[in-house]
């Protein structure tokens, strides 16, 4: 999953180093990551199976191999990136609550009880049934969440200065 992963990122990473000087560094950073023949195996044999279940393709062009991930690739890798993610607690609280809402349709029940399940595994709290919390930025994250199980239209963040149960939340984060 972390070859997924990079690779996802690492199209970005590709235009925004363009220059022969970048892509020398990268190399390098390859080089010396895959020392042993061990890993170098490793990364063969897992490019191997990435090209057999049609998550990556490879072009060869003027003696050079470029490695692309597929739509199906593309998916695979957020699925890892999303089970990895986590909100963090930062040491200083600006005091203001963000508040995740949603009413998502029944025919998008799956999408509905990921988002929310996601949610709980991330550490927010439950307000209401399609209502939660958490005290530091993360519309980003969420809008992630909300897109990768298709149900972003439907999907609310706020961010409050004052709620009714700033007590409770408090409690519940661990800020009292």
């Amino acid at each position: 999953n972390n070859i997924l992963t990079a690779l996802l990122t690492g199209g970005a990473v590709y235009f925004a180093l363009s220059s022969p000087r970048a892509v020398s560094v990268i190399q390098k950073m390859i080089k010396r990551e895959l020392k042993t023949r061990r890993d170098r195996q490793q990364f063969f044999w897992t490019m191997a199976y990435l090209r057999r279940k049609k998550y990556v393709r490879y072009q060869e062009k003027d003696d050079k191999v470029t490695i692309e991930l597929t739509e199906e690739g593309k998916q695979k890798a957020l699925s890892y990136r999303i089970a990895d993610m986590v909100f963090t607690m930062l040491p200083a609280w600006d005091k203001k609550w963000r508040v995740i809402a949603f009413d998502i349709p029944e025919v998008q029940r799956k999408g509905r009880d990921a988002l929310r399940d996601k949610m709980k595994k991330l550490g927010c709290v439950q307000l209401q049934k399609s209502m939660w919390v958490w005290p530091y930025e993360c519309k980003d994250e969420i809008d992630f969440i909300a897109e990768f199980f298709g149900v972003g239209k439907y999907v609310h963040y706020m961010v409050v200065e004052s709620i009714t149960s700033e007590k409770y939340l408090l409690h519940k984060f661990k800020m009292i």
